[in-house]
């Protein structure tokens, strides 16, 4: 049986966190959620976060976020929310969030917020708090944590909660679940982004949330150009054809996380490295196939101009494609 990829949690959840970070505190922290006046805003300080990060000393340790928000306390003033998302036990976590809070607070002298997601293995790991007593001299911190095994006997409930940190919550353990059977895990994936489209929510949305479940759930090549067919399917049950630019998205990261086969990564890869011989072809084919999804059959002048392109043609049309509304928009130089 084919394993499927190792598995990646910590980049997509930094990503969903920014993009829809008053339903992730509503999900998480439903008590904190409501002392927020969130009619005046937030705002992310990954500035500040990465000085107080080297002010700290603490090497490769990241917070992940930092975010400005007012309280509804009858004043109006703000404060700080410190995030910290953690994919793997770590002996050092919870002294880690102890001196990211000081640091922050000696840093803006304003209150705090240190909470946690614990995305890890551990069913027995928990940390809460951390601190010390010296000569009657105490310091210490107590800071809410979410388990996201906690919510492992009600995946079925979460796949039917309209927050996008239900569904991003419940791929996290179908993650987990699917770990060494890909058939399972891509049975799984697909029901989850059936139910993406359901949800009626605007099309920015959908991207950015599909991003994390194909992030979080990868799948071996086969599977995966199945789930871009059914992706296919969907779409056009529900004519929303988002599909171009989840492939564009996909074909990007792919070239970023630097993959080496698939739809994903072969041509965007190709170019950046330069592409041996009869990678021009393979990118000249993937090409085709994006215009024909969008603009039905090539006519034979199109496809004269795929096999005769150079690398850096084709790599300017791809950049083309997802905005173009003719198809001579697409080759348009």
């Amino acid at each position: 049986m084919t394993e499927t990829p190792a598995d990646d949690y910590d980049s997509p959840w930094k990503d969903v966190l920014e993009h829809a970070f008053p339903e992730f505190m509503a999900f998480y922290f439903p008590q904190a959620h409501a002392q927020i006046d969130w009619d005046h805003g937030h705002e992310f300080k990954p500035t500040e976060l990465r000085q107080v990060v080297r002010d700290a000393e603490l090497g490769k340790r990241f917070a992940d976020a930092l975010v400005q928000v007012t309280l509804k306390d009858g004043q109006t003033r703000w404060i700080y929310i410190h995030i910290e998302i953690q994919g793997s036990r770590d002996g050092d976590f919870a002294h880690r969030m102890f001196t990211y809070n000081y640091r922050l607070y000696d840093r803006f002298a304003t209150p705090i917020a240190s909470l946690a997601v614990l995305a890890d293995e551990d069913e027995g790991w928990k940390p809460d708090r951390y601190g010390y007593e010296v000569l009657g001299c105490e310091h210490s911190i107590k800071f809410p944590v979410v388990k996201l095994l906690d919510h492992a006997e009600r995946i079925d409930q979460l796949e039917g909660n309209p927050n996008p940190f239900a569904l991003v919550t419940a791929a996290h353990l179908r993650t987990r679940q699917t770990r060494h059977d890909p058939e399972a895990r891509y049975q799984a994936k697909r029901t989850l982004v059936r139910l993406l489209y359901r949800q009626g929510w605007e099309r920015q949305r959908i991207l950015d949330l599909f991003a994390v479940l194909d992030w979080m759930m990868r799948l071996p090549d086969g599977l995966q150009d199945k789930l871009w067919q059914d992706i296919q399917d969907i779409e056009g049950e529900r004519k929303m054809p988002y599909v171009t630019s989840i492939e564009r998205r996909a074909i990007e990261r792919g070239m970023q996380q630097g993959m080496q086969q698939g739809m994903q990564q072969g041509m965007q890869q190709g170019m950046q490295q330069g592409m041996q011989q009869g990678r021009q072809a393979e990118a000249s084919n993937m090409l085709q196939r994006l215009i024909t999804r969008r603009f039905g059959l090539l006519s034979t002048e199109a496809h004269t101009r795929l096999e005769n392109a150079t690398l850096e043609q084709l790599e300017h049309w791809a950049d083309n494609i997802l905005d173009a509304r003719t198809l001579e928009d697409v080759f348009r130089d």
